[in-house]
């Protein structure tokens, strides 16, 4: 813990954490929030998981688009245009009652339009703190993400249940507002620059790591999103139990990502810290009483957070500085991918068998990504004896003949 305290007295670093959990937190709200409305409005969580797919499609496909852009235009200007266009395409689906297709359009637009403070806050922090503090940095974001995950859902279904999901949609859309304009005013957003990546776009999967870190993201909320769909299935659209759930689930991914993201991580911690939530998440299947997920969920969640700290560190100690934006963008790419498909597969599991079936896509997602983290460990850096700072960048010089 002295480590993270020592972190958190760093200049501006508790304040650039602070700014950024502001602007992301309406995340842990909108796809529950989306979900409640949009099966309160067309009575089918086949229609909701199909609005979720769409919103997260488009967040997959601007995810590594956007993330460039910054390279190129900076991250100011990119992050108050999505913001402004995010803004807007939020507005219209909690105002405007639609059918199911226009939903999904205009969920299409959110997600494409979503501001990447995910990407461009990764990338400042190389440059806030010194190598030794980076991976203990990587797990306190991680960690402290997961209060997103512990306040959003439970915010969400108070607000659905006691006044409606309009209003769940329009208060996650306020907070978006104001800690993107936050983060957006910090001094660090401004300070740092991105180089311009000389390599095409998508060249930076051809690093291994960076591949592993995609894919096993995929699964990893792949099964989460499963999970949401799942529980707010078992306890109903008015149940304030879905909102506890979940909230105990982000608080195991906390406890673990503090107790164990400062760890050295070796060639098996993806692996290990995947088993976690496979467990946790095959157990969930004997039974949907409340207490029985809870204890599941604590479980499961334990290896969250430290299973994306180890993507982060990974993929930053992989690339150059001028390609760690878009990695994380194509990281960011594949779990919004995972969360498209295990919703949309949940929901329509949950609509032909009931919603124990949601918690066997979960696993399964869960158990795939521990295959993937075992089979492709050789891809997996051993960072016990080195930092994860990124690959500084080098650039020609030019020698006059003699």
């Amino acid at each position: 813990m002295s480590s993270y305290a020592s972190l958190l007295k760093s200049p501006g670093v508790a304040r650039i954490i602070a700014a950024q959990l502001t602007a992301r937190f309406p995340f842990g709200m909108l796809s529950l929030a989306l979900l409640l409305h949009v099966e309160h409005v067309h009575d089918s969580y086949a229609a909701a998981g199909l609005v979720l797919a769409a919103t997260s499609i488009g967040q997959a496909i601007a995810g590594p688009l956007t993330s460039r852009w910054m390279g190129r235009w900076a991250m100011r200007p990119v992050l108050i245009l999505t913001t402004v266009l995010c803004t807007l395409s939020i507005g219209t689906i909690a105002l405007v009652e639609m059918s199911v297709p226009l939903y999904m359009a205009i969920g299409l637009v959110a997600g494409l339009s979503m501001p990447p403070v995910q990407p461009a806050v990764r990338t400042i922090y190389p440059k806030m703190v010194n190598s030794r503090q980076l991976t203990p940095l990587f797990s306190l974001d991680a960690s402290a993400q997961e209060i997103i995950w512990v306040l959003g859902p439970v915010i969400t279904v108070f607000l659905a249940v006691q006044i409606s999901t309009v209003t769940a949609i329009l208060t996650a859309m306020g907070i978006l507002v104001v800690g993107s304009t936050w983060f957006i005013s910090s001094p660090e957003v401004g300070r740092v620059r991105i180089p311009l990546s000389r390599r095409k776009l998508g060249a930076v999967l051809g690093r291994p790591p960076v591949l592993l870190a995609t894919v096993t993201g995929f699964l990893l909320i792949g099964a989460c999103a499963a999970v949401e769909v799942g529980v707010v299935a078992a306890f109903g659209e008015g149940g304030s139990e879905s909102g506890v759930i979940l909230a105990i689930f982000a608080i195991g991914s906390l406890i673990g990502g503090l107790s164990f993201g400062h760890r050295p991580i070796g060639p098996t911690a993806l692996a290990m810290r995947m088993l976690g939530v496979a467990i946790g998440l095959s157990l969930a299947i004997v039974s949907l009483n409340f207490w029985w997920l809870a204890l599941t969920m604590l479980i499961a969640g334990v290896g969250i957070a430290p299973a994306l700290a180890v993507m982060f560190a990974i993929v930053s100690a992989s690339v150059k500085f001028s390609e760690t934006a878009e990695a994380y963008g194509w990281v960011g790419t594949g779990q919004l991918i995972g969360a498209a498909i295990g919703s949309a597969i949940a929901g329509f599991v949950i609509d032909a068998s009931g919603a124990p079936g949601a918690f066997v896509v979960a696993a399964a997602f869960a158990i795939g990504g521990v295959i993937v983290a075992t089979v492709f460990r050789r891809w997996h850096p051993d960072l016990r004896d080195r930092d994860a700072s990124p690959i500084p960048d080098t650039e020609p010089i030019a020698v006059q003949p003699s």
